[in-house]
């Protein structure tokens, strides 16, 4: 399933309507993958109805869809093997505005594991994660159709739930992906931030922008100034 916000929130707003979200509410509760005669059973709708809307729980990445033969039987004349439904693997999140606890959490616990395996410290094995982080992020659009370093900043910071906004000669972060986190852990998750950001200018080989922590009201931490 595509993560991108947009694909997320398409997926949540399917369970507004009331039937879907009842059929995935029952299928989530089943021990087994469910078939679309049993979903239709169990609701007490046609078939129809239970297919069209258990297969657009699928098409949105909430459902998974597997195949089996329910009769016991194998080989030729065993028949074709039936449709049936799952809850997807996936996780599926949407927060307004947007929070990366989840890229957080990852952070900590590869850090940790750096710890006991070498000794070093958990805050320098925090910040080099994340600075890492934003170097592999940087490089994975390295392909980028955009004709500049600096779009290509803007976009990743965009999709990281940051919210950039060009203010003169330095880019303002609107919101704080690990805004709870680091009202609870100032240091800790402020220093993580700001080597995220610098990891990310770096890979993209932005010269002339420094990320500094600039801690203001109503804005990420971090900022991203020209250092002209």
């Amino acid at each position: 399933m595509n993560d991108s916000r947009d694909a997320r929130i398409s997926a949540v707003a399917a369970l507004e309507e009331p039937t879907r979200r009842l059929l995935y509410d029952h299928v989530v509760r089943q021990a087994d993958p469910v078939t679309r005669d049993e979903a239709a059973a169990a609701l007490e709708i046609p078939r129809s109805t239970a297919a069209f809307h258990l297969d657009k729980l699928a098409e949105e990445g909430l459902l998974e869809v597997v195949f089996e033969r329910r009769t016991g039987r194998t080989g030729p004349g065993a028949g074709r093997p039936s449709k049936l439904y799952r809850r997807s693997s996936e996780y599926i999140g949407v927060s307004l505005p947007e929070r990366r606890y989840d890229l957080a959490g990852s952070l900590l616990a590869t850090a940790l594991e750096d710890v006991e395996a070498s000794g070093e410290t958990p805050r320098a094995a925090l910040d080099r994660r994340a600075r890492q982080f934003g170097i592999d992020l940087a490089a994975a659009v390295g392909d980028t159709s955009d004709p500049t370093s600096s779009r290509a900043l803007m976009r990743l910071l965009e999709e990281q739930g940051f919210e950039p906004r060009s203010q003169r000669d330095a880019i303002v972060l609107g919101n704080c992906p690990f805004h709870t986190l680091a009202r609870q852990h100032t240091d800790l998750v402020c220093e993580m931030n700001l080597c995220l950001l610098e990891g990310l200018v770096s890979g993209l080989g932005i010269t002339g922008l420094q990320a500094h922590l600039r801690p203001t009201p109503g804005y990420c931490c971090v900022r991203l100034e020209s250092d002209a």
